[in-house]
């Protein structure tokens, strides 16, 4: 880590982290860790950089949580925020509406593909999964066949943490100590070739994408087809580290939920708003969904704000006669956080971040597959600026580590190394051990070489402790 001079607000960090040790509850933490070391408190963040209440200085390998897409410290955010919340700070979209929502909502559906076109907010991620899918089953009760309530998703694949979504979500660790959850989530196969020939299948890429389809198809037969409502895929799979679709996937799933009449929902959450290359990953790899989940990028993180963008074959029953869809949030369509999101996507348009992402995302991935030199790397995989490095006791062999190894390696050490050596990052071991990096969307080739130099580093000493 480095250190700063003058540019950070001075703070008692004694006094906060006392605060923080008596009354805050992290998310996704330990609270023992907080409660015997404390925890890293940032306090300010510009460009790609963030710092702690300590002076220190670290490089945004993650965009807080794949959120701060456009970089810290933007203060045309922060004044358009302001100018909103003296005209109008709140008003819900509950029968009624406001201008910021209503342009918000026109944008959107003109940046989704095909005839996304109506747009329901919410205030995150799970929030927008979690419509998706009371919608998915309120659409077919519509339909007259109200026994399609079931959906099917990836294992290891993270949808967020609502009863609904957590069901869809494929990560057993986070679910039972909350069973019984809603019921009707199914898990298939992800998209992870490294790891392919452990699931099963051993030819091709191009195979495996086709192989990973239907093993979607054979749930859907296996469930019965009058019993499934919609399957929800994230186009490149966050948790697992960053497994990007094979080639022929999306369009042989597309062709069996035709086949089957079952919903297809991306959910792009992280993969909207620049992470892959274009408003929508769903863009990127042609994929032609019936609803298109989003949030995080798309106010880079100054104001919460989340979507349900929806085609017009659903919501055609809703058009006529007294037909509702009872569900909603109280701060969904927030007239701030929409107008935030609008400045945001200008800037976005501006800086012309979705080109830069597509020039430079083959340097970013050159420059981390130089760490493929290293034994303890096995797999560098992802897309745009979205990246996962996979870790290996064995490389010839694709040999894991056990539960035991990976506490140490990615708990007991890489964390807290990667960001002491200035690098705020992700080590994940909800899959296979890896290392996540998601930066803003405005670096380029120098600050590649940084991440590189940094995590070369930290990776070399890792392996030596093993």
């Amino acid at each position: 880590m480095t250190t700063t001079e003058q540019t950070v607000t001075t703070f008692d960090h004694s006094d906060l982290e006392q605060k923080a040790k008596d009354h805050l509850w992290m998310h996704f933490s330990r609270q023992s860790v907080l409660e015997q070391h404390g925890a890293p408190i940032i306090v300010k963040g510009k460009g790609h950089h963030i710092w702690d209440s300590m002076g220190n200085k670290y490089f945004d390998g993650l965009s807080g949580l794949f959120v701060v897409n456009a970089g810290h410290g933007r203060k045309r955010l922060a004044q358009v925020a302001a100018k909103q919340a003296e005209e109008l700070a709140f008003f819900p979209i509950w029968s009624y509406a406001h201008p910021n929502a209503i342009e918000l909502a026109d944008r959107l559906a003109h940046y989704a593909p095909g005839d996304l076109n109506r747009v329901f907010f919410s205030t995150g991620g799970g929030e927008a999964v979690e419509t998706a899918f009371k919608l998915a089953k309120y659409y077919w009760k519509l339909q007259g066949r109200p026994t399609k309530h079931k959906v099917i998703s990836r294992a290891v694949a993270y949808h967020g943490t609502p009863q609904g979504a957590l069901a869809i979500t494929g990560i057993p660790g986070m679910k039972e100590m909350f069973e019984p959850v809603t019921p009707g989530g199914f898990r298939v196969p992800n998209t992870n070739y490294y790891r392919a020939k452990e699931m099963g299948f051993d030819g091709t890429i191009e195979q495996f994408g086709l192989w990973a389809a239907n093993r979607i198809e054979e749930m859907i037969q296996f469930e019965g087809p009058e019993t499934v409502a919609a399957v929800f895929l994230e186009p490149v799979q966050n948790s697992g580290g960053c497994f990007p679709p094979p080639p022929g996937y999306f369009q042989r799933v597309r062709e069996i939920c035709d086949q089957y009449d079952v919903l297809l929902v991306a959910d792009e959450v992280i993969t909207g708003f620049g992470r892959i290359g274009n408003w929508f990953a769903s863009t990127t790899y042609g994929i032609q969904p019936d609803m298109i989940t989003c949030a995080k990028g798309m106010t880079s993180g100054y104001s919460p704000i989340g979507a349900t963008i929806i085609s017009d074959r659903i919501y055609e029953p809703f058009r006529h006669g007294t037909t509702s869809f009872y569900h909603g949030y109280t701060f969904g369509g927030h007239p701030v956080s929409a107008a935030v999101a609008l400045a945001n996507l200008d800037i976005f348009e501006e800086e012309k971040l979705n080109e830069h992402v597509r020039e430079n995302s083959p340097i970013f991935r050159a420059t981390l597959e130089k760490l493929l030199d290293l034994p303890i790397v096995g797999d560098v995989r992802g897309d745009g600026y979205f990246f996962g490095i996979e870790l290996v006791k064995d490389k010839a062999t694709r040999e894991t580590f056990d539960d035991a190894e990976s506490e140490r390696l990615l708990r007991g050490f890489m964390s807290k190394a990667l960001f002491d050596a200035g690098l705020y990052c992700r080590a994940d071991d909800r899959g296979d051990p890896v290392v996540q990096l998601a930066p803003p969307l405005t670096i380029g080739p120098k600050e590649f070489d940084e991440i590189e130099g940094i995590l070369r580093s930290v990776l070399t000493e890792a392996w030596t402790r093993l």
